[in-house]
């Protein structure tokens, strides 16, 4: 699963299924031992859970960057590799 930011330890990952649909456009923010994956056409938490803070600053990040999200998401389904995006800093 390429990984497309890390920042204050937070890792973002999306899955590649070239040519299939996989769901809404989301991505996995992994932290320590926790777990999430949040949708990004309109930012929200589908399942798993990080602490507080760190939930934050993935909500704040995809608000920054969700027209690159997006756009990494199509590469993605197009069996492309996607571009990094800028960590929050």
């Amino acid at each position: 699963m390429p990984e497309i930011a890390r920042f204050f330890g937070i890792i973002i990952r999306m899955y590649a299924e070239p040519f299939a649909q996989h769901n809404l456009p989301h991505l996995h923010a992994y932290y320590q031992d926790s777990m999430a994956v949040y949708g990004f056409d309109s930012v929200e938490l589908l399942s798993g859970s990080l602490p507080l803070r760190q939930h934050r600053l993935v909500e704040a990040w995809i608000e920054l960057h969700r027209e690159e999200l997006l756009a990494d998401w199509t590469l993605l389904q197009q069996g492309r590799r996607p571009n990094p995006i800028a960590p929050l800093q």
